[in-house]
């Protein structure tokens, strides 16, 4: 069988996973799957429950498709080229285009890190621990992981954290149990000719590929080849094609029916339709707690601490490696990078009204997708460069089928501007 985006010459005859080359390469796809189900995104999934109930079930399943072409793209583009995204711009389309990419990501990065703190400082508040302790300690820990540690020593841990996500959230929706067939709520097909709805629409669409996840997956593929000594070779290249594209495929799975847990978990509860009820403990279990049980809050809350955390390293560095990439800024000053973009987002947390950051959630999803316009269109752009990407290039069949994508994406986001 051929490979989409290469051609039939291309494939891997053989390839096993008892090799062991799947499990050495696994993690950078893997990841920012599991940080595409960030506190933004959780919040995001629980409205859409609360207003329409199991309604845009069929949206969450459908997002597989363009959230895999899209990622499994960034992937190829740095197993062709042994590059990051931004290095790729940089060297072949100059420095200002790197710069035009990189820096509206970075923007919307520092209000998405102090959301995901929000997020873990509200899990923690669960188990007792005051906002103003906790969020400190969170930001020393996360630049220590993301500047005392290789990357592939970083993601260990991080694989470990999405796991307990995984397992969390799902517990929670069988303590929260499962709306009966004839019920209202319990309608996997819903379309609705409304602002909400295509409000709602276009967050959940906005939520599905995010700028930050691009660039991680294309660095982070990068940066671990690197590290674990892969060979250039066009077999080696080869064989990391395909174990990415089934890795992300898996990420791009999971990520979704994750997010249909969140819908399916929020169904029907009186008050999860304003955000809000996010911003503290008290008031998300005064949702949760009466249809899935007191202990339902603390598992939540776990999965909320496991997703948030994952959601900010993987942002972090996605948005640190793009504008070192464009700068050309030496390896050794990169952490600079981390922590002044990241200071103002902690600094955001402790003295905003954590009800503020969180009702404009969904706003900042809808805006990622205007964010994202400029890095698809780059990405398609290098994908069809044989000068750049040789035999990985985009087929004329794989490049309809993104460019399709990219115009429905945007279009949700227009949409719903327009009403």
């Amino acid at each position: 069988m051929t490979l989409p985006g290469i051609t039939e010459q291309d494939n891997v005859p053989g390839f096993s996973l008892k090799k062991g080359g799947f499990l050495r390469q696994f993690g950078p796809a893997w990841l920012v799957m599991m940080a595409d189900v960030d506190a933004a995104c959780i919040i995001g999934g629980a409205q859409t429950g609360a207003i329409y109930g199991y309604g845009l079930i069929w949206l969450f399943l459908v997002l597989i498709i363009p959230l895999y072409i899209v990622q499994e793209l960034a992937g190829r583009i740095s197993i062709a080229t042994r590059k990051g995204l931004g290095s790729v711009i940089r060297d072949n389309y100059g420095k200002k285009m790197s710069l035009f990419m990189t820096v509206p990501m970075a923007i919307t990065d520092v209000v998405t890190y102090a959301i995901e703190y929000i997020g873990i400082a509200v899990g923690l508040e669960i188990i007792g621990l005051s906002i103003y302790l906790t969020i400190p300690i969170i930001y020393v820990i996360h630049i220590l992981l993301v500047t005392k540690r290789r990357y592939t020593k970083a993601e260990k841990p991080l694989i470990l954290v999405s796991l307990l996500l995984l397992g969390s959230l799902t517990l929670t929706l069988i303590m929260r149990g499962i709306e009966p067939f004839s019920s209202p709520l319990a309608d996997p097909f819903q379309f609705q000719d409304s602002s909400t709805f295509f409000f709602i629409l276009a967050a959940n669409v906005g939520a599905v590929v995010m700028p930050f996840m691009i660039f991680f997956q294309a660095s982070a593929t990068g940066i671990k080849s690197k590290e674990l000594r892969l060979e250039d070779s066009i077999v080696e290249k080869r064989r990391s094609l395909s174990i990415m594209r089934k890795e992300t495929l898996l990420g791009a799975i999971v990520t979704e029916i994750l997010m249909v847990i969140i819908e399916m978990t929020f169904t029907g509860m009186k008050g999860a339709s304003n955000t809000g009820v996010f911003a503290t403990a008290s008031q998300l279990g005064s949702v949760l707690s009466p249809i899935a049980g007191e202990y339902s809050l603390l598992v939540f809350g776990i999965g909320l601490i496991s997703a948030s955390f994952v959601a900010l390293v993987v942002i972090s560095l996605a948005s640190a490696w793009g504008l070192a990439e464009s700068l050309k800024v030496k390896k050794e000053s990169v952490w600079i990078i981390y922590v002044i973009e990241s200071l103002p987002a902690v600094i955001a947390a402790m003295v905003i009204p954590s009800g503020l950051l969180v009702n404009a959630t969904l706003y900042l999803l809808v805006a990622f997708v205007v964010v994202l316009i400029g890095p698809m269109l780059i990405l398609g752009i290098i994908g069809k460069n044989r000068s750049i990407m040789g035999r990985f290039s985009n087929t004329r069949r794989y490049q309809a089928i993104y460019w399709s994508t990219f115009v429905v994406i945007v279009s949700t986001a227009l949409v719903s501007i327009a009403y």
